[in-house]
């Protein structure tokens, strides 16, 4: 496995890789859910990158960047593990260079659930991949389910601008009791760790809800609520959305998206799930 620091360098040694090639956007501190998206862009092609650089752009001013978890040490013995053949580790400076001054920016997809609580976090997301696929010019790039909304708003950046890459969209890995795989579960303490698994349990009262043939929203946000309530969540939002444009749903109807955020601690944790009415 190379690691390579320098975008001419990254070009020079991809310039002749077997192709397809398989491109995997980090930010580090890797846990299962990054190894998962590793093993599929390594099985599915000739040649695995995975890019590993904390983007300060999609970090807001008060939020963790600072704090970010980070190990690269280990990350990088984690991604050889895993058969990856390139780890591009860039610094700032390298990716944002003096005098740098373009943005991504995308309406619709970007105004609700995280680009509402996180104002400007999308337009650093879609700058900074966009920024890497025509650096890597891959063939498939991987994304995790548990950023659902990042996934979407990815899918129809590629779309929107003709970048010839195929967006392949992983499911969420989990911890034995549900909680979705997240560096930022670094932050929790034992009992706000305990806590935090209220998340997915109320995506899975939702769930129930849905097999039990209730599928209107009250309904639906109620038993998730509970499930937060109970274990003394705020939810920053628990919404329902249509999966194709995230615009509230009233109802569950064919597949729809139920999304949570909240903080836990010092940790802001977000998980969802698709609900899906089996009768239509």
């Amino acid at each position: 496995m190379k690691t390579i620091r320098t975008i001419d360098e990254l070009r020079a040694e991809l310039a002749d890789a077997p192709r397809p090639l398989g491109l995997v956007p980090t930010m580090g501190f890797f846990h299962d859910g990054h190894l998962s998206l590793m093993r599929a862009a390594r099985s599915a092609n000739a040649t695995a990158v995975v890019s590993l650089f904390v983007n300060p752009t999609q970090f807001g001013p008060n939020e963790d960047l600072d704090a970010y978890p980070r190990d690269e040490a280990r990350d990088l013995e984690c991604a050889e593990g895993e058969g990856v053949d390139i780890v591009f580790a860039p610094t700032v400076e390298e990716v944002y260079p003096t005098g740098f001054d373009t943005t991504v920016e995308m309406g619709g997809l970007t105004e609700s659930l995280e680009g509402a609580a996180r104002p400007g976090h999308f337009k650093g997301v879609m700058t900074i991949v966009t920024k890497l696929l025509n650096m890597v010019g891959p063939d498939a790039a991987y994304f995790g389910q548990k950023d659902a909304q990042q996934a979407l708003v990815i899918s129809k950046l590629v779309r929107d601008l003709d970048i010839p890459v195929r967006i392949e969209v992983c499911p969420t890995v989990r911890e034995p009791d549900g909680l979705a795989m997240s560096s930022r579960n670094a932050y929790l303490n034992d009992d706000e760790r305990r806590r935090a698994a209220a998340l997915s349990r109320a995506l899975r009262a939702a769930e129930q809800v849905v097999t039990d043939g209730r599928i209107d929203a009250a309904a639906v946000l109620a038993a998730a609520r509970q499930e937060l309530d109970e274990a003394g969540i705020d939810p920053e939002y628990l919404e329902l959305r249509s999966v194709t444009d995230l615009t509230p749903a009233e109802r569950v109807n064919g597949s729809t998206l139920l999304a949570v955020a909240a903080r836990v601690g010092r940790a802001r944790l977000i998980d969802n799930t698709l609900l899906k009415d089996k009768r239509t």
